[in-house]
């Protein structure tokens, strides 16, 4: 506190961790073995709040090259203004990719300190809306052996989930036959989406989409890179009705998301807090959607979204990524699993309710660095 009374933010701790993959994975345009994994610890009044994105490294020498001469000292209960600081501050390193990365993850930790100075959950402080939110297992790698790919998508309907979402796109000749695959491992009742991260042209797309009703495919998520608007658009306008299209999951800031909406491209706006400015990014993607009447949807990072999703009109569903749900649940105390493919806070606790298992992050940690006000 200082002299007023008011909470000074007088730590800023960043760190990086490396989580290697059970296995080589990958989607319709990439391959990986390991995640990383930025966090930020800002402390005030007694209270430490975090904030993480998955990002290179690289986000954790930004946060200490730019931030923390901008936080610390500051009132962490003033986010608006200590967001636009940093907005302000990375215009010449581009409003977007590893500068909005950092931003996002500091964010992130401003809102779970904030609420945790005013002792209340993080969905209390928001306002929340609903009890739970619906989340879909993800995961289908096109790195998958079919008996990969069978036993993930039988052990998500296992565990209640009403929905579930595969990658294709890497070797589109065996797509249809993965789907079938696929489709047979679940309920006729769940809900079947598909992920191709643009890894598709305008006319494969349409194509592929063609034989999507046969297995009662119903989302289609970037069909094509999202940043061909025109294309997207054309895709969303001549594939089969009951196919919806999601997009918006590499938006970083509010224009690029209203241009996307406006394009009419998509059925579904996608947003990820660790990358579209932090909870202050996504809740702003989320009443967009809503004043555009498009359902809202999150990406990835469960532990991150919960809250800030339980207090959006407009929210539909949210992705319990495979990889992220490892590494969280590894690495934070707190971590929510889901009840019948719903995901519920604990609102016995503070902020978002997750403390790092320091021990087992030990394990990971590939940077850290500590900074004092």
């Amino acid at each position: 506190m200082n002299q007023s009374g008011q909470p000074e933010i007088n730590v800023c701790e960043i760190s990086a961790f490396k989580i290697p993959t059970e296995m080589k994975e990958s989607d319709g345009t990439l391959e990986w073995e390991e995640t990383v994994m930025v966090l930020v610890s800002l402390e005030a009044g007694g209270n430490a709040g975090i904030g993480f994105t998955y990002a290179d490294a690289s986000a954790a020498n930004f946060i200490v090259n730019n931030f923390p001469k901008i936080i610390l000292g500051q009132n962490p209960l003033n986010i608006e203004q200590l967001h636009h600081n940093m907005h302000k501050s990375i215009r010449n390193n581009g409003n977007c990719g590893i500068a909005f990365m950092a931003l996002s993850a500091v964010d992130i930790a401003l809102w779970d300190l904030k609420a945790k100075l005013l002792n209340l959950p993080l969905a209390n402080l928001l306002g929340q809306r609903t009890e739970s939110i619906q989340v879909y297992g993800s995961g289908g790698f096109t790195s998958y052996s079919e008996k990969e790919l069978t036993q993930q998508f039988e052990n998500w309907v296992e565990q209640g989930f009403k929905q579930v979402k595969m990658k294709i796109g890497r070797e589109p000749s065996k797509d249809i036959e993965r789907i079938r695959i696929a489709r047979e491992s679940i309920r006729p009742e769940t809900a079947l989406f598909v992920d191709a991260n643009g890894a598709f042209t305008v006319k494969q797309a349409i194509k592929t989409a063609g034989k999507f009703e046969k297995y009662n495919v119903e989302w289609f998520e970037e069909p094509v890179s999202s940043d061909n608007l025109d294309g997207l658009s054309f895709v969303k306008n001549h594939v089969p009705a009951g196919v919806n299209i999601a997009a918006g999951e590499y938006g970083y800031d509010l224009p690029y998301f209203r241009k996307l909406v406006e394009s009419e491209a998509i059925d579904v706006l996608q947003a990820d807090a660790t990358r579209c400015g932090g909870i202050t990014g996504f809740l702003k993607a989320g009443h967009l959607a809503e004043a555009y009447h498009l359902p809202f949807s999150f990406h990835c990072a469960p532990s991150v979204h919960l809250h800030a999703a339980l207090s959006l009109p407009g929210f539909f569903t949210g992705e319990y990524f495979f990889d992220h749900v490892k590494i969280e649940e590894r690495l934070f105390d707190g971590f929510k699993k889901p009840d019948n493919g719903y995901l519920s806070p604990d609102l016995s606790m503070p902020g978002l309710g997750l403390q790092l298992k320091t021990t087992e992050a030990e394990k990971y940690k590939i940077f850290h660095k500590h900074l004092n006000n």
